[in-house]
């Protein structure tokens, strides 16, 4: 599961790096689907469920499964969230960021902070003998005293040799509750957070969901282990955006409270 949790950093790494006004979704699309295929693995969204692309690209009010298209070209001021997985061996890797497009509002940057703030906050609750509602509170806390809306419809969930597996991983709730966490496990932890009310609904197209209210939306996620102590993160990035206390080993990352960031 590192390989897989690896290989879909690498390749948010490159989608990240040529995101830009005027550039199609369709264009990050075919970057993505010639990467995991090089790499001999199988894009893990496409023709899951019918899904007809490699990644989900959703800008702006889309919070998830935004379907990408020669016909949407990104634009100055933009958010678009990227959410990528593949399938490895035999075994998954998912993750997902949001990233500006050129420069946007404060209002949008402080969206995308506290969005990818509240994920390192869950990713903190990761650990043997916790809850799964520990994952959800903390990001419910962090991202409702920012005055954000914290998405109910969409959840995490567990990851192996499935996309999907149990257990479910909500943004929301009380701590305590919830099956307990154990070594071996991998969860994905993806906080999907609106700047406005916390109210969804999916279009016309069955897959992309958008904020009912019209307001921005982010999304971040990372595939996370549970061991006998810190938390892995499998979808460590190089060169990313990692919060104060993670520390990068050998491309996954443990959280060590204290430490300054650092990938080698």
């Amino acid at each position: 599961m590192r390989e897989a949790g690896r290989l879909v950093g690498d390749v948010l790494t490159e989608l990240a790096s040529v995101v830009k006004p005027g550039v199609t979704t369709a264009e990050l699309d075919a970057i993505a689907e010639q990467r995991i295929v090089a790499a001999g693995a199988t894009p893990a969204f496409k023709g899951y469920h019918g899904y007809p692309a490699t990644i989900c690209a959703s800008i702006n009010d889309e919070v998830i499964h935004g379907i990408p298209s020669r016909r949407r070209a990104l634009e100055a001021g933009d958010v678009i969230s990227i959410d990528v997985g593949a399938s490895l061996d035999g075994y998954f890797g998912d993750s997902a960021i949001t990233l500006p497009v050129g420069q946007v509002s404060g209002a949008a940057a402080d969206l995308l902070r506290v969005t990818e703030e509240a994920l390192y906050k869950a990713i903190e609750q990761v650990r043997a003998n916790a809850r799964v509602s520990d994952i959800g509170h903390a990001v419910q806390q962090h991202v409702e005293a920012h005055g954000f809306s914290v998405v109910r419809e969409f959840v995490g969930h567990g990851i192996g040799q499935r996309m999907h597996e149990e257990p479910q991983v909500p943004n929301h709730g009380e701590p305590g509750r919830g099956p307990r966490l154990a070594e071996g496990m991998v969860l994905a932890i993806e906080p999907m957070v609106n700047a406005g009310k916390a109210g969804v609904k999916v279009l016309a197209d069955g897959w992309t969901a958008v904020t009912r209210d019209g307001s921005l939306s982010a999304h971040f996620e990372h595939t996370v282990a549970v061991t006998d102590g810190e938390p892995w993160i499998l979808t460590a990035r190089a060169g990313g955006a990692l919060a104060k206390g993670i520390v990068v080993r050998d491309r996954a990352v443990g959280v060590s409270a204290g430490r300054e960031p650092h990938v080698r």
